[in-house]
């Protein structure tokens, strides 16, 4: 399964600049884990995240769901780029 197409289809319309958004995949600590980490700037990461997290639950749900058709557990991260990096 594409899980970064997947989550760009879930995020673009939520994010400020959806080509900002790097989106790294890789093992856990299981052949069964799965871990995405979305990177973005500041203001859409608090956008992705929404209040109380209800926003990152969601995307969380949605691609979990998307990975138990895999027998994958899927663990969702979000960080921003640091300001340093500019």
């Amino acid at each position: 399964m594409d899980y970064e197409k997947l989550i760009h289809s879930l995020i673009d319309d939520i994010v400020d600049d959806p080509k900002s958004v790097l989106i790294r995949i890789s093992e856990g600590n299981t052949p069964k884990d799965i871990v995405i980490i979305i990177v973005s700037e500041k203001n859409d990461t608090a956008r992705l995240i929404g209040h109380k997290g209800i926003i990152a639950n969601s995307l969380r749900e949605v691609v979990g769901v998307a990975g138990k058709s895999q027998n994958k557990r899927i663990h969702l991260k979000f960080e921003s780029f640091d300001e340093e990096e500019k």
